[in-house]
């Protein structure tokens, strides 16, 4: 069987043009995934013209052309969606709002769908950064999934109001040295929440702007899983510094990564993204703790950051530990002594590295000089 390659493959899309389209499917950016698992090829493609006519008619091309250029006998699937036309955001270049007061930095962590362990990346990023000794603060925004309050141990603890310059705030519960607020504290654990997105992001909003946070050197958003109202929200209602995507190795998690990186990159949201983390990326036994087992693929989200330019902060394995201490409300980071801890500090560390940088290269939301602590050097 012949080895289809990637750039085979670009090389023969970047022959076919769209009706009514100036440049190829690849010149125009149309071409938006590329997975090749053997002798099946996967593509995604945004299309002008939506009519089943003009898919048809592209749908045959590209079968054409990539059996003629690339291999005959390639099984292709090809996926076709209308080119989104800025719908998602106003049309403006900033739709960022004001600066919570006190708060420095505020990091999105963010999944294109669920299931990949992005609340315990958020979970282990607030607690390392609170372990190093910053300020840190942690918003869970999965409005409808919340979980940070189990994670950190507060299932059973209710905010207080505080007073603070005449007006009625919230107090976030601190737990291991973070304040925390959570949707998950105003509703009973069997209640479903069931809100439309205003009312979704009218919550959040309270959470953050109705909260006495205090003097914060991070904030770390828990997004909800995908694209959505909460995410336009979030950089609506603040100035987001940068976000973290976290993806497992696997080729339908990656494509689900590559589209969140998309979202934070539009011209009209523009987050910049800090990095990719890799969660589930193998698996060692207690009793052969020299093997690895990748179960979900291997190296998926590295070539992704390859191929995003974008750095890999960190690639975090399959181990029962972890499930276990968000169940029992301490992140895994707070395991001193251990691999898990020290894993879980190093993606800590890449992470203050890449906002550091950030702030240094980039217009900043508030600039702020972080400083070195506990060996976490920002150089």
């Amino acid at each position: 069987m012949k080895k289809i390659e990637k750039p085979s493959l670009l090389e023969a899309l970047n022959t076919i043009t769209e009706q009514g389209q100036k440049t190829s499917l690849v010149e125009g950016g149309q071409v938006k995934n590329l997975q090749i698992f053997g002798d099946e090829v996967e593509i995604d493609l945004e299309i002008y013209n939506p009519t089943l006519q003009a898919k048809k008619k592209l749908e045959v091309q590209i079968l054409q052309t990539v059996h003629q250029m690339v291999y005959e006998k390639a099984k292709i699937k090809i996926n076709l969606h209308p080119v989104k036309k800025a719908v998602e955001a106003p049309e403006t270049n900033e739709i960022k709002g004001p600066e919570i007061p006190g708060v420095q930095n505020i990091i999105a962590v963010a999944s294109g769908k669920g299931g990949v362990g992005k609340s315990t990346i958020a979970a282990n990023l607030a607690a390392g950064l609170a372990k190093l000794g910053f300020k840190v603060g942690l918003v869970d925004a999965d409005i409808y999934g919340p979980s940070q309050h189990i994670m950190f141990d507060a299932a059973k603890v209710k905010p207080k109001v505080v007073e603070v310059n005449g007006k009625n705030k919230i107090e976030p519960v601190v737990s291991y040295g973070v304040k925390l607020l959570s949707i998950g504290f105003f509703a009973e654990a069997n209640q479903a929440v069931v809100w439309r997105g205003p009312m979704a992001s009218k919550a959040l909003n309270q959470i953050l702007k109705d909260a006495h946070w205090g003097e914060l050197d991070f904030m770390i958003i828990d997004l909800p899983p995908g694209t959505g109202d909460i995410h336009l929200s979030l950089v609506q209602a603040v100035p987001v510094t940068g976000s973290v995507v976290v993806s497992t190795p696997q080729p339908i998690a990656l494509a689900d990564a590559r589209k969140g990186v998309a979202m934070f990159q539009m011209d009209s949201i523009n987050v910049p993204v800090l990095g990719l983390v890799e969660n589930m990326a193998w698996f060692t036994p207690e009793e052969l703790p020299n093997n690895k087992y990748f179960i979900f693929g291997e190296g998926g989200t590295r070539s992704l950051a390859q191929d995003l330019k974008l750095p890999l902060l960190c690639e975090i394995p399959v181990v029962q530990s972890i499930r276990e201490s968000g169940d029992v409300g301490r992140p895994a980071v707070l395991q001193s002594g251990t691999p898990l801890e020290e894993k879980f500090l190093e993606f800590t560390r890449n992470v203050v590295r890449e906002v550091a940088e950030r702030n240094e290269k980039l217009s900043p939301t508030q600039k702020v000089e972080i400083t070195t602590m506990a060996g976490c050097s920002t150089k």
